[in-house]
Order: C-alpha cells, then structure tokens, then sequence
C-alpha cells in the first residue's frame, strides 16, 4: 500500500459509484434490444463516440506498463511507444465511413460476407483468445490501483474490479459503456492537465526541465535499439488499432457516416493529446522518484505522494477510470463475437431479439470469469497480451482492409492471408524466438497482404469473389 489519504481512497470509490449508476440508469432507458445492446441502436453522437473510442484504446497498459517503460527509458523512447497509435487512427479515419455504412455487427461477421464461412470461424477464434487474455490484463491493473490506494487485498480488489465491469457491459451495453467510457475520458484528460504544472513545478527548470539533464540511456528516441528493433514497438500498435474489433464496432455505433467521420479526427487529437501528457507525467517521475522499485506504478506514486490530495485524488480515480472502461469494452466485443459469430451463426440462427439480448448477457458472464481465471492461474499476462497484439495485428487487419477496399480479392485469397498472419506470428515469435530482436509484425503483416493478392490472383476464376459492394446493401444481419 502506498499509504493513500481518504481524499484519495474517496475520490477512487466516488468514481466507482458514478460510473456504476450511470451504466444502470442508461440500462433502464435505452437497451429494449439487442441491437441497443451490441451497436447502441447506431445512435452514438460524436462527442460521446470520440470519448469511448480514446478510453476504449487507452487501458491499463499504458497507465503501467508504459509508464513504467517511459520511466526507465526517458520521454525520447515513450514517442517511440505512441506513435503507433495515432498513425493507426489516422488509417481508421480513412475507413470510418465504410465500417459505419456495413451493416455488420462485427469483424468475423464482415468476413464471412466476402470471404466464407471458414474466415468468419477463424477469425473469431482469433479474437476471442486474444481478447481474453487483454481483458485479464485490465482485472489485474484495476486491482493494483484499489490494493495500493486503500490496502484492499490485490486478489479481492481484483475480483471486485471484474466485477463492476462486468456490470457495466451485461447491464447497459453500448449505451452504458460509450457513455461511461466518455465519462471517463474528460475525467482522464482533465485531472492529467492539472497534474503537469504540479509535478513540472518541483522539477528545477520546470516544464523544460523534464526534457534536460535526462540521466544515460535515457535521453535517446530508440536506446539501445536499432531501427529496425525500433519499429517493432509502432508496427502492432498500428495494426491493431486499425483492424482493432473495438474501434469497428465503435465506428459502427455512430449516429451516421458523418459522424463516424468526425470521430475519427477527434479520435487522432484526443489520442495525441493523451499520449502527451502521459509521457510528460511519467517523465516527472525519473527526477522525482529516482529509485523508484517497481516502475509500473510511477503514475500511481506520484499521484500519492507529489500531488495535493485532491488532484492526487482525481488522477488515481482517472487512472481507475481509464482502466474499467477499457475492460467493459472487451466484455462487451467477446460477447459480441461469442453471440453473433458462434451461438447465432450456427448454433441458434432463429434466435429472437429477445434470445440474443438474453445471451449477449450470459455470455458477457462466462468472458469475465474465464478472463479472471486466466489471470489468476497464468501471472505473466503482459507477455500474451503483446504477442496477442501481434497475432490479431498480422490476422485480421490485413484481411479487413481488403474485405473493405479490394474489389478483386477471392474467398480463398482471404481465408489464406487470416492463416498466414496467424501462422507467421507463431513462427516467429514462439519457434524462432523473434530472430534479431525483430518484432514479428514487420514481417508477419506484409506477409499477410502478398498472401491474400497472390492467392487470389492464382485463385481467381476457381474461388468466389464477391463484390465489395456486398457489404453495403443491408442484406447481411
């Protein structure tokens, strides 16, 4: 415990209240239906879908895990870890207006459409495992933030987070997810501006100062890295967000095409503007907590003993906040994936509205506690969570650009580059060991894209194509 004051432990548990009554308020006004549930009637204005698409994005990685790189690497090398992002973002940007005018609830759903039955299967396995395991990751940072604010056994806290976000997701849906995931986002942003001048201001030379004096090896963009090393930390990033079943079925959600659109662009400033005042924030930090034991908790640290207890109190109840949102967005895309790609696709496909709500929600259940059990009984989550980044990078984005876009790609051209990416990452990463201290995205997503072009070029005339334009006439629910 890192000796909390009440003003803090307060703040953490005020939030925890709000976000809560809120997602039950939202669940008595406007889920009727599955559609509500999954895609928010695709009602979501442009303010609120930006908000839960930043807090969507922005998790408990970032909040320790980054943090604790930023911290022992200099603010040089957190540039490094961001940039992925918002280049990622950019490319969604592009394609929010056709995500928004498919009529899918998900990603496997859409693939199934121009690539087969086979693509959807795989795809959703894909998803599905790695999102688990992302999913236990947040119970886990959730659970350090309540044991180090208020001394709540980590095992109990952990238990308790999962639990409040399951919650949000089986009760509200989209509705209480988007809008709690708003909620959150101005909470993260506006409590992080304050802290800058506070932690700037106990550093000699202020703001400037974080970025002088920077001891060794850490006062370089890459350290000991070579470029190629160093674009191993942009590469998954940037395919994740892009072809990112979150984002999608946030795009989906929107009001209309214009809206999505909109988004898109506030998505790019919120996320740069996040990332900024994170780097600065964790930065504070290698002054100020020079040797610090466990660089994870950095921000938390730092909110506790160098902030007045009221703005330590608003960060910490941000930090939580952007941790609970993302991990109710995970429960709710499982879920989704669960329902629509496995149990309605072959298991009930005359299921009604009513069935569909019913089991959105069982399922919602069955993803918390198998996500809790993963991260009770495997401790090393981190590492599957990034290799589960690089396998849904390599598998999916590469075939979703081209459902999207590629008017001459073939059902076998499809099927073969979701196989490629999955099968290339596991190469590399598990039987090779990342040759070089190469990332396998570099390799793996390129491979991916030539995989589905020459299947299909060989393909063509034996294997289906079926039109892009497919996706959009509203024949595919």
């Amino acid at each position: 415990m890192l000796n909390a004051s009440p003003v803090i432990i307060i703040c953490v548990v005020l939030y925890l209240c709000v976000v809560l009554g809120v997602g039950l308020y939202l669940t008595k006004k406007k889920v009727k239906s599955s559609d509500d549930f999954a895609v928010a009637n695709r009602s979501l204005p442009t303010v609120v879908l930006i908000g839960t698409l930043l807090a969507t994005w922005c998790g408990g990685g970032a909040i320790t895990g980054s943090a604790g790189l930023i911290w022992g690497n200099g603010p040089y090398f957190g540039l490094l870890i961001f940039i992925g992002a918002p280049i990622g973002m950019f490319m969604l940007y592009l394609v929010s207006g056709r995500v928004r005018q498919a009529t899918t609830y998900t990603i496997p759903e859409l693939f199934e459409i121009r690539y087969g039955t086979a693509a959807r299967v795989i795809a959703t396995v894909c998803i599905v495992l790695g999102y688990i395991g992302i999913l236990a990751s947040q119970f886990k940072a959730a659970g350090h933030v309540i044991n180090l604010s208020t001394g709540i056994d980590f095992e109990i806290a952990v238990m308790l987070c999962g639990l409040l976000m399951l919650l949000l997701a089986v009760t509200g849906g989209m509705f209480s997810v988007a809008y709690t995931d708003a909620l959150s986002a101005f909470l993260f942003v506006g409590s992080f501006i304050i802290a800058v001048p506070v932690l700037s201001g106990q550093i000699d030379g202020g703001f400037l100062g974080i970025f002088k004096g920077l001891p060794a090896g850490r006062d370089s963009f890459k350290g000991s890295l070579n470029v190629i090393q160093a674009l191993g930390y942009i590469f998954p990033i940037f395919f994740l967000v892009l072809g990112d079943q979150n984002m999608i079925q946030r795009m989906g959600a929107a009001r209309d095409v214009e809206t999505a659109r909109r988004s898109g662009k506030g998505l790019i400033i919120g996320e740069v503007l996040v990332f900024s005042l994170q780097i600065i924030v964790a930065s504070a930090g290698i002054y100020l907590l020079p040797n610090l034991a466990k660089p994870d908790t950095v921000i938390f640290q730092l909110a506790i003993n160098f902030m007045p207890v009221l703005v330590g109190g608003l960060l910490m109840a941000s930090c939580m906040a952007f941790i609970v949102t993302t991990g109710d967005s995970y429960i709710l895309t499982i879920s989704s994936n669960v329902t629509y790609d496995i149990w309605n696709r072959f298991f009930h496909r005359d299921a009604t509205d009513k069935e569909k709500l019913a089991f959105l929600r069982i399922s919602a259940v069955g993803v918390a506690v198998l996500a809790y059990l993963m991260g009770r009984y495997f401790p090393d989550i981190l590492s599957v969570q990034m290799y589960a980044y690089s396998m849904y990078g390599a598998s999916v984005t590469p075939a979703l650009v081209c459902a999207l876009f590629a008017k001459k790609v073939t059902k076998m051209g499809g099927v073969c580059g979701i196989l490629m990416g999955g099968a290339a990452t596991v190469i590399w990463e598990i039987v090779l060991k990342s040759p070089f201290g190469i990332k396998s995205a570099i390799i793996t997503v390129p491979l991916s894209f030539a995989t589905i072009f020459i299947v299909s070029a060989i393909t063509r005339g034996r294997s289906e194509v079926v039109p892009v334009e497919v996706l959009y006439q509203g024949k595919n629910r």
